[in-house]
C-alpha cells in the first residue's frame, strides 16, 4: 500500500470531479478526521488516517482491502471508479438523474436509462457529464454519464438514450468475487 503519484492522483481526482465537482476537498478534509486516498493492488482506497496507521502494521501479502475501494487502475492507467464509491459520491454529486421506477430494474441490471424512464434531471447539465442515478424515492442506484444535456433531454424521442450506464448497485449481486 503506497501514497498515489502525480498522474495517478490527477487521473483520480479528474474522474471524481466529473461527478462531484470542487467537493472533492471535503473527501478529504472530513468533520470526523482526515481521510486520503491509497493504491494497493492497483486499486484505489479510500481511509481515514487512523485507519492508514493500523493498516501499516499488516503485511502486504495479507492485507485485502485497507478501507473502501473507489476504484481501479487499468492496464492502460486509466482510472475506473467502482459502485463502491456510490455512497461518497452520491451526497456530495452536482448533477443527479432521477428514474421512474419501471427503469429502475433495467438500470439495475446494467442497461442505460432512456427517455421514457427518466423522471427528474438536474438543470443545466452538459451532454458528457458525470451524473449520479437516484430512484423517484431519493435512493441513490448507481452513476453514469449524461448522453445528452437538460435542454437536448425535453425534445428527444422517448427510446433515446438519456444516461449512459457505468456502475449501479446491481453489481453487488453480479460480480460478487471480484469487488473488494
Amino acid at each position: 500500500m503506497r501514497p498515489l503519484t502525480e498522474a495517478e492522483t490527477r487521473a483520480v481526482f479528474e474522474k471524481l470531479g466529473k461527478y462531484i465537482g470542487e467537493n472533492i476537498q471535503l473527501l478529504v478534509d472530513r468533520p470526523d478526521g482526515t481521510y486520503c486516498f491509497r493504491l494497493h493492488r492497483d486499486r484505489v482506497y479510500y481511509l481515514s488516517e487512523k485507519l492508514l496507521k493500523l493498516a501499516a502494521s499488516i503485511p502486504r501479502d495479507s492485507l485485502v482491502a485497507p478501507g473502501t475501494c473507489f476504484g481501479k487502475f487499468t492496464k492502460s492507467q486509466k482510472f475506473r471508479l467502482s459502485v463502491t464509491a456510490l455512497d461518497f459520491l452520491a451526497p456530495y454529486a452536482k448533477y443527479k438523474v432521477w428514474v421512474k421506477p419501471g427503469s429502475e430494474q433495467s438500470f439495475l441490471y446494467g442497461n442505460h436509462v432512456l427517455k421514457s424512464g427518466l423522471g427528474r434531471i438536474t438543470e443545466n447539465t452538459a451532454q458528457y457529464q458525470g451524473v449520479v442515478v437516484y430512484s423517484m424515492a431519493d435512493v441513490p442506484l448507481g452513476f453514469g454519464v449524461a448522453a445528452k444535456s437538460t435542454q437536448e433531454c425535453r425534445k428527444v424521442d422517448p427510446l433515446a438514450i438519456v444516461v449512459f450506464h457505468q456502475a449501479d448497485v446491481g453489481e453487488y449481486v453480479r460480480n460478487e468475487d471480484t469487488l473488494t
